[in-house]
């Protein structure tokens, strides 16, 4: 049975070009009546269309019309509902961040990739961490650092010589941003299930900014960040080419 699909497309011209096509070819259910999304773009835009459609619980397969494509299938148009129908699901678990600003005002958001506190001005940052209410380091002087979910683990996180996670272990990878002091810490693995709280330290005189999957808050004084395990978002991949196999592949180029 061909599965009811609903198309959507960033705003790059290859992007929107394909969406025209397929919808052409298979028609579009639209969201309220789909079984299935498929998004075409990049992978910001994957991460986009996951929180977009977050409130109707369904699977998303997506096809590559940006850069990378690291969340995304290959862009073929023949047989897409077959491909669709076959394709293997892969469930993950966003962050809920909690940020507290210097006036007061709280703020939470959802990252699918990664939590990060960047410094806002020209000093390094100082943080101070606590897991699970244990202070585990009084001062980190850096650049910034982020809490990244395995399914992000390749994104910011690895560029800033954090490991690679596979995507069903149970572990969350806390990572420093060009870390000046203690110079040669390099960051943690944490349990999935572990409450990370990051104070910032002088924030007048060294402004922090917190960032979740692009959405930025300034001036933070707190952040709290945790695995949100009642937030499931699925994504289709074609068999023998899902996240495992591409989290594996990834550490052998």
């Amino acid at each position: 049975m061909t599965p009811r699909i609903h198309f959507t497309a960033s705003q790059a011209d290859a992007a929107l070009a394909a969406r025209a096509a397929l919808v052409a070819r298979y028609g579009d259910a639209g969201l309220e009546r789909a079984e299935v999304v498929v998004a075409l773009g990049g992978d910001g835009f994957m991460l986009q269309t996951l929180h977009a459609t977050r409130a109707r619980g369904l699977p998303v397969y997506g096809m590559n019309r940006g850069t990378v494509g690291f969340l995304m299938n290959v862009y073929a148009e023949d047989d897409l509902p077959a491909r669709v129908a076959a394709a293997e699901e892969t469930v993950i678990n966003p962050l809920r961040m909690r940020a507290t600003c210097a006036d007061g005002t709280c703020h939470e958001a959802l990252a699918i990739n990664e939590v990060s506190l960047l410094r806002e001005g020209p000093q390094a940052a100082k943080l101070r961490i606590h897991v699970d209410g244990r202070l585990r380091m009084e001062e980190l002087v850096c650049d910034g650092a982020l809490v990244a979910t395995p399914a992000g683990s390749t994104a910011y996180n690895y560029s800033a010589h954090g490991p690679i996670l596979p995507i069903a272990s149970e572990v969350l990878a806390l990572t420093a941003i060009a870390p000046f002091r203690p110079r040669r810490w390099r960051g943690a693995l944490l349990p999935k299930a572990a409450e990370v709280v990051v104070d910032v330290l002088n924030p007048e005189r060294r402004p922090v900014m917190a960032d979740a999957d692009s959405r930025s808050v300034r001036h933070v004084t707190r952040v709290e960040i945790r695995s949100a395990g009642d937030i499931r978002h699925r994504l289709l991949f074609d068999p023998g080419h899902g996240l495992d196999e591409r989290l594996l592949r990834e550490q052998f180029v």
